[in-house]
């Protein structure tokens, strides 16, 4: 109990990831409500997406791409840690409000063989304990492009160039892995990107210099 309180004592702006209190009950309330009757998040192009076990990895390492970035800025700058705060909650609290009010999901997942490989009996996992509600906007596509831009606007980052370029290869592999998958639909996609783009101007305004701009094109070419 005293190693606690002088942790918060310490980092007092770590009271914010409280805010996991509010969200999981939340979003475990409405997985466990919003199971019919809902709206299909599904377009044609949907259809053209094979599925692949594969990008199981990206989609897993997902979790501790976020995470690991909050705690980052948690121990080494407030003011970036602020930031990606805000982004982030702001962004999951309007999509459990839409969830909430308009049931949505999806409903092309395929039948997965679980002995195929390692990958597939991750995918049949996973498929087991996330149902295929609540999905739009996609929290997966929307926190993967929120900690892109909070790696990318960070002062103690833009020495490290390979973090930076590392850090877009990855958002755009766990962007794309949940329509593989077959998490979700493009649409649910499109909605978080949209999403990201308000909520960047609120937070960070809408300044994205030339630099930015250079290492995350030569990342992805």
């Amino acid at each position: 109990m005293k190693n606690i309180k002088t942790f918060f004592s310490k980092y007092k702006h770590a009271w914010l990831l409280c805010y996991g209190f509010i969200y999981l009950p939340w979003f475990c309330y409405l997985e466990k409500t919003v199971t019919r009757h809902y709206h299909v998040m599904h377009v044609a192009l949907d259809d053209f997406i094979p599925f692949n076990e594969y990008f199981i990895i990206p989609y897993m390492m997902w979790f501790l791409y976020v995470a690991g970035t909050i705690v980052f800025f948690l121990f080494r700058n407030k003011e970036d840690y602020y930031r990606i705060c805000t982004f982030l909650f702001s962004g999951m609290t309007i999509s459990l409000i839409i969830c909430t009010f308009f049931h949505n999901g999806t409903d092309f997942r395929p039948a997965i063989d679980p002995g195929k490989n390692i990958f597939s009996g991750m995918v049949a996992a996973l498929y087991q304990t996330d149902t295929p509600t609540n999905v739009f906007p996609s929290i997966h596509v929307y926190n993967s492009i929120g900690t892109h831009i909070a790696i990318m606007k960070s002062e103690s980052l833009k020495k490290y160039p390979w973090v930076r370029a590392g850090s877009a290869i990855l958002m755009v592999s766990i962007c794309l892995s949940t329509v593989f998958l077959k998490q979700h639909s493009v649409i649910d996609m499109v909605g978080a990107a949209i999403m990201a783009y308000v909520i960047y101007g609120i937070v960070y305004g809408y300044n994205w210099s030339a630099e930015d701009k250079k290492v995350t094109q030569k990342a992805l070419s």
